[in-house]
């Protein structure tokens, strides 16, 4: 059964395909947005704009975690940077090399390259299909 993670749930996403899906529903919802007003309007946190990384690290609980709740944090970083590794393997088209070191970093240089040009749910879209 599909994940329906809400935008405005304060539940937190814990898989790959449960984190792409919440992140393009939260593109979806507020949109892109770039330049000097990262930062406002319905949907956006304080610390995070909504952009493809950004989608992401909220999706994965960053900015909207409920006081007094436990998460496992631990599980959802992981989660996290298997969606990283998903969408940048996508995007690049070919396998991103996930033994390199610097693998988290790749990705997110893959990730942020991508961000200014059209169809970035389409992307993350595919990538939340090849995660479920």
């Amino acid at each position: 059964m599909p994940t329906r993670h809400n935008t405005e749930s304060m539940v937190i996403a814990d898989t790959p395909a449960a984190i792409l899906e919440w992140a393009a529903r939260h593109i979806e919802h507020v949109g892109i947005h770039q330049g000097p007003r990262l930062f406002d309007g319905p949907g956006r946190t304080a610390t995070l704009p909504c952009w493809p990384r950004g989608a992401l690290q909220v999706a994965a609980g960053r900015g909207r975690g409920a006081a007094g709740r436990t998460y496992d944090w631990d599980r959802i970083d992981r989660a996290r940077d298997q969606a990283f590794a998903i969408l940048a393997e996508i995007l690049a088209g070919h396998p991103v090399d996930a033994d390199d070191p610097a693998a988290k970093a790749l990705h997110r240089e893959v990730i942020d390259r991508w961000s200014a040009e059209p169809g970035r749910t389409a992307a993350i879209r595919a990538a939340h299909a090849r995660a479920a």
